[in-house]
């Protein structure tokens, strides 16, 4: 005997419409928390929060970015990346320096150090893969959807701009 079909959402109550368990936002949010948890004490011995470890991963990616180019990569505006990179700039992992094309354009280089950092580094997704419980092979498939989910939620927040 087949299994009854879950309610498609239309056939929900309203008033289940609003349980938090219910909610694709809490959902989100409550994975980035525990995500973040997880790297935390990860990240201690590389003196790096979680937020400066995503402003490496991009500058590991590509050096010399500018500023804009970084908060553009992950969402960030700048009064909040500049705190950030000047964490980053004091630690000794990378120098801000003015464009000399277009003095305006700040550029992200790393510094020996914070190449260095990379190899360090990549001891921390084996460990965050594994503490998933996931499949190489279910963490592709999810961060995929994920990243269709981005777009879709940016798409529809520009139409309704």
């Amino acid at each position: 005997m087949p299994l009854p079909k879950p309610p498609t959402a239309s056939q929900q109550p309203p008033a289940a419409w609003l349980s938090l368990d219910h909610q694709l936002c809490f959902a989100l949010y409550a994975a980035s928390l525990a995500m973040t948890k997880l790297y935390k004490p990860l990240l201690e011995p590389l003196g790096l929060t979680y937020p400066q470890y995503l402003v490496m991963l991009v500058l590991w990616e590509g050096d010399g970015l500018t500023v804009s180019a970084v908060g553009d990569r992950l969402g960030l505006d700048s009064g909040t990346l500049t705190p950030l990179l000047k964490r980053l700039e004091s630690a000794g992992l990378v120098q801000r320096l003015r464009d000399a094309a277009d003095e305006r354009r700040v550029l992200l280089q790393l510094t020996a150090p914070g190449r260095a950092l990379k190899t360090r580094a990549a001891a921390l997704p084996p460990q965050v893969a594994q503490a998933s419980g996931c499949t190489l092979g279910e963490l592709s498939a999810l961060r995929a959807q994920l990243h269709a989910l981005r777009q879709q939620l940016n798409e529809a927040h520009s139409r309704a701009a």
